[in-house]
């Protein structure tokens, strides 16, 4: 029985949101999702660490409460913001007496390629192996088992802002929790959805839509080639609305996600939202809730489109939206007739959070499996005999109320059928 236990976290710019997940021999499975709204980042950055920590540590308690043990590491995504990637094409002998490649080989391949100076401002994120070549055959595999005299190993570095990466895991700490891992959201992103894999014969750029920024990512050729932020969110769009019509904030963040449908020509002036204000009644049409986003999103859509344009012009290209602007009725359709190319919103397939904005947290488990055979220390997120002996005792209560259930329908039949006669 193989049964790994991981807790994934993610800092978004208005709430922070954490996912248990465990690997059960070969399947997945969410355990428990929790989501605590907070407003301590600004354009990515930290702001106020004291209430990201205390929502961190609330997330936290909330979650080890549910499944029975306490959660001591967490997986951490971190922002693509100033990505760079560094490809390295390491070279090392197979050590093993039979000359067979074993994970030690691989191990030193990519511990060479971690030894590479990284620029000034710059953090290390991933070392990510995407190719080895053993006897003149490139593979995507570990090539574990062959016979050969050396391997090379195409290794990618992926690194981002230093200064947020450092806040990040800094926050997460102070927070009375450790970091196992960090990766990139929009490698995470890429990972759960499987983009990698569609990227031999084209490009594809992926769209991560949220409140405060985009985050435009290129993947190519099985890699996450370059990644471009931008500080312009769907937060403009609830602004332009709130604005217009005096509403909560929170109120626009709902109706521009779940009420405005983007790809609409002639909107009706069917009724969407009513509230009083000052002892008055008032309502917001379809029509007057499209007209209010249409103006901030069309200079979204611009902004995306120039920052694309060389890359639309160069080969076929397709966009995968994500993010909890997928959330938008009609976000695809929009992009895809801007850009003219094929859009899509991914959706997780995982019970539990088929939810556009969990996807990066999602990717985190894949991201991290993937690395587990070249971890010399894989440890989980939680104590694992913590959590069995909280599951048998779960499982003993249970068991203990259906019998007491059972005798007691019993009883009560036989009560029954003694009154009758």
């Amino acid at each position: 029985m193989d049964k790994q236990i991981f807790a994934a976290l993610e800092l978004a710019d208005y709430e922070v949101k954490l996912l248990v997940g465990e690997f059960f021999n070969t399947r997945f499975n969410i355990i428990k999702v929790e989501r605590v709204a907070v407003a301590g980042i600004q354009q990515l950055e930290l702001v106020d660490a004291d209430a990201m920590a205390r929502a961190i540590r609330k997330a936290a308690d909330n979650a080890s409460r549910m499944i029975g043990a306490r959660i001591e590491r967490v997986l951490l995504c971190i922002p693509s913001r100033d990505m760079v990637r560094k490809s390295l094409k390491v070279t090392v002998p197979v050590s093993s007496f039979d000359r067979r490649v074993t994970v030690m080989d691989i191990r030193a391949a990519v511990h060479n390629a971690m030894q590479t100076k990284i620029e000034k401002g710059l953090a290390l994120i991933s070392a990510v192996c995407v190719r080895y070549t053993c006897n003149g055959i490139a593979t995507r595999r570990m090539p574990l088992g062959e016979l050969c005299d050396e391997l090379t190993v195409d290794v990618d570095l992926l690194c981002a802002n230093q200064k947020i990466a450092f806040d990040y895991v800094s926050c997460v700490e102070k927070a009375g929790l450790k970091v196992l891992d960090i990766s990139l959201d929009s490698f995470a992103i890429a990972k759960e959805a499987a983009l990698f894999e569609q990227t031999m014969d084209q490009n594809l750029i992926l769209i991560r839509l949220e409140r405060q920024t985009t985050t435009l990512a290129l993947l190519s050729r099985g890699k996450l080639a370059s990644c471009e932020v931008l500080d312009h969110g769907m937060d403009q769009w609830s602004r332009a609305l709130a604005e217009k019509y005096e509403l909560p904030d929170r109120e626009a963040i709902r109706l521009v996600k779940y009420n405005t449908r983007l790809n609409q020509k002639r909107p009706p002036q069917t009724p969407v939202y009513i509230w009083s204000k000052g002892g008055k009644s008032y309502t917001l049409s379809e029509k007057e809730l499209s007209d209010a986003v249409r103006e901030p999103l069309g200079k979204w859509l611009s902004e995306v489109e120039m920052t694309c344009r060389p890359i639309l012009q160069a080969s076929a290209t397709r966009v995968v939206i994500s993010g909890e602007g997928g959330e938008i009725q009609e976000i695809a359709e929009a992009v895809s007739e801007f850009l003219k190319v094929d859009a899509r919103v991914y959706y997780p397939e995982t019970l539990g959070v088929r939810d556009s904005s969990l996807t990066a947290c999602l990717g985190l488990f894949y991201a991290y499996k993937d690395q587990m055979d070249l971890q010399q220390d894989s440890q989980m997120s939680i104590d694992p005999d913590q959590f069995e002996k909280a599951v048998s005792v779960g499982t003993m209560k249970k068991e203990k109320n259906s019998i007491d259930d059972s005798i007691t329908k019993r009883l009560r039949e036989l009560l029954f059928e003694a009154k009758q006669k």
